[in-house]
């Protein structure tokens, strides 16, 4: 495993901001780490990347635990907080400079073009770090993240006060990158969760709610059973609203509905009943689920 979390406890006064998470993040994989303002994750990965120590259990980075040798475990991680620490005087090959030196890096002028070509700083590379926009700001964050060619990337919030084609340029980057390095990173922005990971962690007031992957939280979730039917004709709310295994109903268009279910098959079963019983054509029938929004809701109480 790159990334193993057992049984991690930080409190503050009275107040446990973590408590007893335990999780793991393979080789190779882009967790997404869900939870509502001041639920833990902040917290939990300044704890994994050894920004502050934990009370109880651990923190294993690439088999090193983070306390017992935190500057080895700490070279095989790459940190972009929420707050990006710059320094705004500097100039970005500067400034990436400096932090391939803290890192040691060997070959280093090679090493920060690569980083700078990789986050699309190219054209940008040559002006003051307070020169730039949120957008290519974070991308220097990126790649000072990146210099040393860390196996694990840790990161905090990357998108925050980017407008939507930032976003995308940033959520495009976290994919490739995700390609040969593992990813956990943290989002308040469920959709590009949804975008770039399979699977998700969710913390609520410092306890773990979820590990799985999005197909199976949508389908578990609340016990909820929903089923994507398109008919060929438009009908009327109320033919389905009477099916006994059909709990709600929303429609889609004329003649798409999205049902929520006591029990998908039996109401698959009652759908193509209600389909010979009037001469309706089924054009497509398929298991759907919550969105990740809804589960996130759901799993943290959040109204």
């Amino acid at each position: 495993m790159s990334i193993e979390v057992k049984g991690l406890t930080k409190t503050y006064g009275q107040q446990k901001a973590v408590n007893q998470v335990s999780f793991t993040v393979a080789k190779g994989e882009i967790v997404g780490f869900l939870g509502p303002n001041g639920a833990g994750k902040s917290t939990t990965m300044k704890i994994i990347t050894g920004y502050l120590p934990a009370d109880e259990g651990e923190a294993v980075v690439c088999g090193i635990p983070v306390k017992r040798d935190p500057l080895a475990a700490k070279a095989r991680i790459g940190y972009l907080p929420e707050a990006n620490p710059l320094y705004y005087d500097m100039y970005v090959r500067e400034y990436l400079g400096f932090v391939a030196d803290v890192h040691r890096v060997s070959d280093k002028k090679q090493t920060i073009e690569k980083a700078i070509e990789t986050v699309g700083l190219s054209l940008e590379s040559k002006k003051r770090i307070g020169q730039l926009s949120k957008g290519y700001k974070q991308r220097v964050g990126l790649a000072a993240a990146l210099v040393h060619d860390p196996e694990v990337l840790i990161l905090d919030e990357p998108t925050t006060g980017l407008d939507p084609n930032q976003i995308i340029e940033i959520r495009d980057l976290i994919k490739k990158l995700g390609q040969n390095k593992t990813v956990l990173f943290s989002s308040h922005i469920l959709q590009e969760v949804e975008a770039i990971c399979d699977r998700v962690v969710i913390i609520n007031r410092g306890n773990l709610v979820a590990d799985d992957t999005l197909s199976r939280l949508r389908l578990q979730s609340d016990n909820n059973q929903v089923l994507k039917v398109n008919f060929q004709e438009p009908l009327e709310a109320a033919w389905l609203e009477r099916l006994s295994q059909v709990k709600s109903v929303n429609k889609i268009s004329p003649n798409e509905w999205e049902l929520v279910c006591r029990d998908a098959q039996e109401a698959k079963r009652q759908l193509m009943e209600l389909a010979l019983q009037h001469n309706l054509n089924i054009v497509s029938l398929q298991s759907g689920g919550q969105s990740l929004e809804e589960v996130f809701r759901t799993l943290t109480n959040t109204k």
